[in-house]
């Protein structure tokens, strides 16, 4: 049987899912046998955990698929002990960046084919946090954009203005 702890709690007495996140983190960090820092940044919107730097060496744990998974389980895990719906964003060895940069090169080539006279553009599917991204680099374009599909086959259609 193993021993749970108590939720760390905020200054209201609230289950505080920065550190819960945090914690979560370095206990698989720890298992991994891996080092990195965990940073946590707060707004009102979202917590951020930034894990490690850009440099940093966290083997395979900056690939996008991994640092997905690894959201998805850190959302989980404190879900599982606030018992209320997390928001959390996990960023590995500056992977949201680098992420960022590759949906700005996908909606650089959509609105190249729109230019060339293509009606819309379907983008891969994605998650809602790029969703977000995709909507608003889009919109800077001067460009429309819907979302279409649902669950995991949920994506963009990038359209002209």
């Amino acid at each position: 049987m193993t021993e749970q702890t108590a939720p760390v709690q905020d200054d209201q007495g609230q289950p505080d899912e920065g550190d819960i996140a945090a914690d979560y983190i370095e206990g698989l960090l720890d298992i991994a046998d891996l080092d990195g820092d965990i940073e946590i940044e707060q707004t009102d919107a979202r917590t951020t955990l930034v894990v490690g730097e850009a440099d940093d060496d966290l083997g395979g744990l900056s690939k996008p698929e991994v640092v997905a998974a690894l959201q998805e389980l850190t959302r989980l895990a404190v879900q599982q002990q606030t018992g209320e719906f997390s928001r959390i964003v996990l960023d590995v060895a500056g992977s949201r960046d680098a992420r960022a940069e590759a949906l700005q090169a996908i909606v650089d080539r959509a609105a190249a084919s729109l230019a060339d006279g293509a009606d819309r553009v379907a983008l891969e599917p994605m998650s809602s946090y790029e969703r977000k991204l995709v909507h608003d680099l889009v919109r800077e374009r001067g460009l429309m954009s819907e979302s279409e599909g649902e669950g995991q086959g949920r994506h963009i259609v990038v359209l002209p203005a």
